[in-house]
Parts: structure tokens; C-alpha cells; sequence
């Protein structure tokens, strides 16, 4: 149970960071005219993607400004979500892992 555990939270934090990557180059992509929030799709992804980074986005951007008109916050959250996923996480599942053999 502990293993699954671990690979769930991994996941999760796995696609945070993917989701993180794609919701920066949606915001490059309509900040440089090539697409466009008029178009339904375009409009319902970005959205959704708005949507669920913005809780992890907020608390570094309360912090730090946008440097040049450039938001860093998302270069920042993804070190972090890697550390968690390097580091943290299998500090704290290591005793549990360890004593189911796996």
C-alpha cells in the first residue's frame, strides 16, 4: 500500500510539472499572437489549465514579480516540485518502502 502511495503522489506531481510547462507556453503562444482565446478550444484549455496552476503558482508569485514583464514563477514551482519529487518524497516512504521489501 505504501508503494502504491508513493507512485500515486509521484504521478501527480509528474503531471503538476507537465501541467505547469503547457500552461507557460499556451500563455507565450497567446502573448505572442500565434493562437488565439477567442477560439472555443484554445479558450477551454488555457482555462483549465489556469485553473489548476494557479493554486501552486500563486504563493511564489505573491512573492516574487515578474522580472522584465517575464514571469519566473513557473521555472521556480517546477524546481520545487522536482526537489519534492528527488528528495522528499522518497525520504518519507523510505522506512515504509523498505519494510515491505520493494
Amino acid at each position: 500500500m505504501g508503494r502504491f502511495i508513493f507512485d500515486v503522489l509521484e504521478a501527480i506531481l509528474g503531471l503538476m510539472e507537465f501541467a505547469i510547462v503547457v500552461n507557460a507556453i499556451i500563455s507565450w503562444l497567446v502573448a505572442f499572437d500565434v493562437i488565439n482565446l477567442r477560439n472555443r478550444v484554445v479558450y477551454q484549455i488555457a482555462h483549465f489549465l489556469d485553473a489548476v496552476t494557479r493554486p501552486i503558482l500563486r504563493p511564489f508569485q505573491r512573492f516574487i514579480p515578474p522580472l522584465g514583464g517575464v514571469d519566473i514563477t513557473p521555472i521556480l514551482a517546477i524546481i520545487v516540485i522536482q526537489a519534492v519529487r528527488s528528495a522528499l518524497l522518497p525520504w518519507m516512504f523510505a522506512p515504509i518502502i523498505a519494510a515491505l521489501g520493494g
